[in-house]
């Protein structure tokens, strides 16, 4: 920030501008003179000024049209001008200058306490404003540090709740090969399965880490892939939960349509409201309990529909159901179906709405 009040002389005599630096110099003031208007608009585009001096009548450009070009400039047009002239005193100059936009109009012969008077004025506010300025900036760095900090909170919330559905699913395997090994039914293909299961868990939890460090990058890269693929890894993923919460997953691929972006993402929206889903059964003892998945095209647009038979949400709650840390659950975070809304809109331009259907809830998205 600059810490020195900075004035520009312009006048095409040179006597003239030695007289208004001796007024002034006892001023803590940095001072810069011109004897042409190009002069000064070299020293304006290079140097900043904070009030510009100037003459009226000089050759090619007058003080006038001078003002009036500067003014057009938008590094330069909200620079205070004061018309100091021995030449234009009525009252039509004065006006004409104060309409260019000239805070002052000082005629000659130049009363030196009115004009060190009006320049101490200027000085103060400016000095008021560098202090505004000084404690706005450490505001704003405050103000940024605590959002970084906000956001790292946020990012590790989201991270912790999309790597607890695969540690829970690590867990039930590891329960399965203790249960193996306790019954004496510990072979080669149950040994197998533990190691190709609980792989594709582990590969799926690197992958969502680094989903979430290139999430908000604007350059990531994206593929083209079927919805059909993607839907019938995210069933794969949840084999264990399904099967041991007993639901049933009927999909139905009427459109086995194409979308752009990362193949992640999209599972870890299906995950999100398939767990959901899930937790909701559990929390209602739902008995007979159903999740269905359809793809189809209409109209020339692609829809991704996901159901259950859990009952449904209390419509009053369907509105601030996608809001940040926004939880019906006791245990909830609110961060879940937040990252289903921005994976949607951020990363495929989709449309996602919420809807109660006869038995429970419906996910609608619209690529």
């Amino acid at each position: 920030m600059k810490d020195t009040f900075s004035i520009l002389i312009l006048d095409d005599v040179q006597d003239n501008i030695y007289s208004l630096e001796l007024l002034i110099e006892d001023l803590d003031i940095n001072v810069h003179s011109a004897l042409t208007a190009n002069d000064a608009i070299n020293t304006l585009m290079k140097e900043d000024i904070d009030l510009i001096l100037c003459d009226i009548q000089m050759p090619d450009v007058d003080g006038f049209q001078f003002v009036e070009y500067i003014k057009k400039i938008d590094k330069l047009k909200d620079i205070p001008v004061i018309f100091i002239t021995g030449i234009y005193d009525k009252d039509f100059y004065q006006k004409k200058g104060y309409d260019l936009g000239a805070i002052e109009y000082i005629s000659k012969p130049i009363d030196d306490v009115l004009l060190t008077s009006k320049l101490k004025a200027y000085i103060e506010l400016f000095n008021k404003n560098k202090q505004i300025k000084s404690s706005l900036e450490k505001a704003n760095k405050l103000a940024v540090h605590n959002t970084k900090m906000a956001s790292i909170g946020e990012m590790i919330g989201v991270i912790s709740h999309q790597l607890k559905q695969p540690l829970n699913v690590l867990s039930i395997y590891c329960d399965d090969i203790k249960f193996a090994y306790t019954f004496n039914e510990l072979n080669d293909e149950v040994i197998n399965d533990f190691s190709e299961n609980t792989k594709k868990q582990i590969h799926y939890m690197r992958d969502t880490i680094d989903g979430f460090l290139n999430f908000f990058k604007e350059d990531k890269h994206k593929n083209s892939f079927e919805i059909k693929k993607v839907i019938e890894k995210t069933k794969e993923l949840l084999i264990p939960q399904i099967e041991m919460n007993q639901v049933e997953i009927e999909t139905q691929i009427l459109s086995n349509y194409t979308l752009n972006g990362i193949e992640m993402e999209l599972s870890q929206v299906l995950i999100n409201l398939i767990t959901n889903s899930i937790q909701a059964f559990i929390e209602k003892d739902i008995k007979e309990r159903n999740i269905e998945i359809i793809s189809f095209t209409k109209n020339e647009k692609n829809y991704l529909v996901i159901s259950d038979n859990a009952g449904g949400i209390e419509e009053s709650n369907l509105e601030k159901i996608f809001d940040p840390y926004y939880t019906t659950k006791e245990d909830g975070t609110g961060i879940g179906l937040y990252m289903v809304k921005l994976v949607i809109k951020n990363s495929f331009n989709a449309n996602l709405k919420i809807e109660n259907s006869k038995n429970g809830v419906r996910f609608v998205i619209q690529f």
